[in-house]
């Protein structure tokens, strides 16, 4: 039986368009997750007017990739137990304010690589307060009847935001330029954080019971140990977030494997993006299908599903170099991951008290972006030893397994609940 609890009328998306306060909240988690990948794209960009030695190009775009990624690992619980003690939007609008008026600010100073690095540093921090924050919001402006629907449409948006943020980043980026003059790039990716943020002000969010006059005392420490200590009590939400973690172990190694894979279907190594688009369009479906029909699903396995549907993708990749084919495979995976990660948000945000909200989503995010760095350092190596086929194979079972012993956590602990 899958665990989360729906209730008798549940009207997908078709409810969610009347509630102007999340939609409000979806357009502005839109435009700034927009931000984010088009930003990525403009700091890769910037480089080539920053001076450097010779042969030292390929070592800046790591240190660049470094400062952009190394705050998600800092502070990603930080960001959750910051955002339990304080009221939700202004912690979205004013990172977001803030990441717009710094990117803006960018051209005003030297072009010296350690500056670029510090904003970029800066940048990146505020951003691990919008995301607990926004996953937080969701349960606040949304009947628990249509959490599948709304985290299905979020899931779809994000995934959204990354096709055409990296699709398009640089073609705008670069007309931008050629008729913007030297802040016209900034002034486009700080202007989609700014309209972000003006976006999200009028949402009206419902008072958390938890904030009082010491809210604005954080513990952090103290904070850290309560959200450690109610993840192993509650084993539903602590198996939900590791099936979750699972989720984006399998993509951050495909995002590795793909370009060896777009090599064995006749593509150049940098077209690998195909591949990632593909399954992007197929989360994009998987989350169209949840949102519509979730409601009559919620006693299948779901999550099973999905991971069995990726581990079968998986499988299959070794005997096929047709490219429509292996595209196609690709969508079936990304249907298979909206089956396993929208389910399993919406199974931690009904599962889990409002005063937590913060304190696990900013712990789930922490241990996602710690997870992923494991698969992004030693897929190549293993690859490279034993070769793609055996890789595949490998990761096909390993994702069976543990979709069948999530699968079967969940249903024990669900039926010991009752």
């Amino acid at each position: 039986m899958f665990p989360t609890e729906p209730t008798a009328v549940n009207k997908g998306f078709a409810a969610l368009l009347k509630n102007r306060g999340f939609m409000l909240l979806w357009i502005g988690q839109l435009i700034s997750q927009l931000a984010d990948k088009v930003l990525l794209v403009l700091l890769i960009a910037l480089l080539e007017g920053y001076q450097n030695t010779s042969g030292t190009e390929n070592s800046m775009y790591s240190t660049l990739m470094l400062a952009f990624t190394l705050p998600a690992i800092l502070f990603g619980s930080a960001g959750g137990i910051f955002v339990d003690r304080f009221p939700l939007k202004p912690v979205m609008v004013g990172s977001d304010l803030v990441r717009g008026i710094l990117t803006v600010m960018i051209p005003l100073f030297p072009k010296e690589f350690v500056i670029l690095l510090i904003f970029t540093f800066v940048i990146s921090t505020l951003t691990q307060f919008f995301a607990p924050a926004e996953q937080a919001a969701i349960p606040l402006l949304v009947r628990r009847e249509n959490l599948m629907a709304a985290n299905a449409l979020f899931s779809s948006t994000m995934m959204t935001a990354l096709i055409v943020g990296f699709a398009v980043g640089e073609p705008i980026l670069s007309w931008v330029k050629d008729w913007g003059g030297n802040f016209g790039q900034e002034l486009v990716v700080g202007g989609l954080y700014i309209s972000s943020a003006a976006i999200m002000q009028p949402i009206i969010f419902k008072e958390r019971k938890h904030l009082g006059e010491n809210a604005s005392l954080p513990h952090p420490w103290v904070d850290f140990k309560e959200g450690l200590r109610y993840l192993k009590k509650n084993r539903l939400v602590w198996n939900a977030m590791l099936q979750i973690v699972t989720l984006y172990c399998v993509f951050a190694a495909l995002t590795v494997l793909a370009i060896q894979l777009a090599e064995e279907f006749g593509l150049k190594n940098k077209q690998f993006g195909f591949f990632l688009a593909a399954a992007g369009i197929g989360m994009v479906l998987g989350a169209g299908i949840l949102g519509h029909w979730g409601d009559r699903c919620h006693h299948k396995p779901l999550p099973l599903f999905g991971f069995l549907m990726m581990a079968l993708v998986l499988g299959l990749f070794t005997f096929t170099h047709n490219l429509l084919l292996g595209l196609g495979l690709c969508a079936v995976l990304g249907v298979g991951a909206a089956f396993i990660g929208v389910p399993m948000h919406t199974l931690i945000q009904q599962q889990t008290p409002a005063s937590m909200h913060g304190k696990v989503f900013g712990f789930q995010n922490h241990a996602v972006n710690i997870a992923l760095s494991g698969p992004l350092a030693i897929t190549g190596f293993l690859t490279d030893a034993f070769g793609l086929r055996t890789v595949l194979v490998c990761m096909s079972i390993i994702v069976a397994i543990v979709g069948i012993l999530g699968w079967k956590n969940t249903r024990r602990v669900f039926q010991d609940s009752i």
